[in-house]
Order: structure tokens, then sequence, then C-alpha cells
């Protein structure tokens, strides 16, 4: 059966990691033109949705470890029971893998870029400075993707619990017999 205190913890970790997600979204790095004497240049507001996406990114990593050592990661341990729990056990878990793949990309790539700020001035030019920033749904579409990862994961961890339970039947025939020799 599976552990209600696993499935508590996980959900609890995807929940902080997907709020710190949102909370990141909101407050993406944005940047104005200034102008001096004889440049312009870029000013950028604060750097808090960097700090954001990287707790998210901790947290949606400790949430797939807890869920990996919970279940052995599918491959250690003992073999599971054969049925439609093992088959959708496969499933998920490689579901799970990929969703977790892709939001840990989204919420690293988001945070590095939101990190990066231009430090170049433009003298005398008719052209401003590009002051680039992160794109608008980066975060977001990392905090989709914990979602999906936190639904997956979850139920990955059910169905291997259903296919871990029990051993294996012993097959009534165990091979060759040996007999006396008339």
């Amino acid at each position: 059966m599976a552990s209600t205190l696993v499935l508590v913890v996980v959900f609890i970790f995807d929940l902080i990691a997907f709020a710190l997600a949102v909370a990141a979204e909101q407050r993406r790095s944005s940047a104005k033109i200034a102008t001096d004497a004889k440049s312009n240049y870029c000013v950028y507001d604060s750097d808090i949705a960097t700090g954001l996406g990287v707790g998210s990114f901790l947290f949606l990593m400790a949430s797939q470890a807890l869920i990996m050592v919970a279940s052995r990661c599918l491959c250690c341990g003992r073999a599971l029971l054969p049925g439609s729990s093992r088959a959708w056990a496969i499933v998920l878990f490689i579901s799970c893998w990929v969703a977790f793949f892709v939001a840990e990309v989204c919420l690293l790539a988001g945070s590095v870029r939101n990190a990066y700020h231009t430090k170049y001035r433009t003298f005398l030019s008719e052209h401003p400075p590009s002051c680039e920033t992160l794109r608008k749904g980066v975060f977001g579409a990392g905090a989709a993707f914990i979602v999906f990862t936190g639904i997956v994961s979850e139920l990955f961890y059910v169905s291997y619990s259903k296919a871990d339970d029990g051993s294996l039947p012993q097959s009534r025939d165990t091979g060759i017999r040996m007999g006396s020799y008339s």
C-alpha cells in the first residue's frame, strides 16, 4: 500500500515549488533605459525572481528524489507483480521523468536568463541599448509542468505500490522432476 506520509510530503513539496514558480513569474526582472550626459544604459529592477526560480527548482528536485527513493526508482528491488498496475507504473514512471525534466529546464533557464543583465552603454548613438529581459511565461510553463509532474509522480507511486504488494506467485510446475529409473 502507498505510504500516505510520502504522498503528503511530495504534495507539499510540489505545492511549494508551484507557488515559488508562480511568484517568480510575477516578479521577473524588468528594465528601463536611463540616460546620462553622454550615454544610454539599462537599469534593472530587483532580482528576486532568480532566487524564487532556484527555490522552486530545488523543491521540485527534492519531491522527485523522495518519490524515486520511496519507489526504489522502479529498477531496484524485487520484481513487480504482472498486471495493469505494473504497466501503468512503467508508463507513469517515464511520463514523470519527462515532465520533471521539462519543468526543471524551464525553471533553471528562467532563473539564469532572469539573472542576466546587459552591462553595456551606447555613447552618442541614435539607437538605445537592448535591455534584454526574460520572456513572459517561462516560469509559468515551469509551474504548469510542476503541477503535471506532481500529479503523474503521485499516480506513479500509487501504481507502483499496488504492483509491489505481495509476492510473485509460484508456478505449479517447477521444472524437470527426477524419478526412479526402472
